[in-house]
């Protein structure tokens, strides 16, 4: 048996810090090559073409967005309702600025439809694996120091 299958993880998660809006941090998950593609498999749609008269397989962007969501964004904390001013279109006239919004994957799959820099930045997050090595918390690992032979 392969030692390194045996090592192999579908996923690894981390909490990583968003850019610019101090205190506002996300657990994302990486997902593995075979996991992502099945997820998008999962997410394709066939319909028929009357011009052709054959069928067209099509993603379903927001099946894809959703499950995508539900896979990589386990968690956050510290998004202060001002910070949702930056990222979307909101109104947040009727709450405290300096409250933060509870997680949940429909609102997590609401910033990601919703905000190009939201999306932009968690798939840079879940597809760089630098993020999830062992011993990560909230900074890239350091290069251990080289032994002298």
């Amino acid at each position: 048996m392969s030692l390194l299958k045996t090592l192999m993880v579908d996923t690894k998660s981390a909490w990583i810090e968003y850019p610019g809006f101090d205190g506002f941090e996300v657990e994302v998950a990486t997902l593995s090559r075979p996991e992502l593609i099945s997820l998008r498999k999962s997410c394709i749609v066939s319909k028929w073409d009357k011009k052709t008269r054959q069928p067209v397989e099509t993603l379903d962007d927001d099946k894809f967005v959703r499950k995508f969501s539900e896979k990589t964004i386990k968690d956050w904390k510290g998004l202060k309702y001002k910070f949702l001013e930056s990222l979307i279109p909101v109104d947040i006239s009727k709450v405290d600025p300096e409250d933060e919004l509870p997680f949940s994957v429909e609102d997590a799959e609401i910033l990601i439809k919703n905000s190009s820099d939201f999306d932009t930045w968690i798939n840079e997050v879940v597809f760089d694996l630098d993020n999830f090595r062992a011993g990560r918390e909230g900074s890239p690992v350091e290069a251990p120091e080289p032994v002298a032979v």
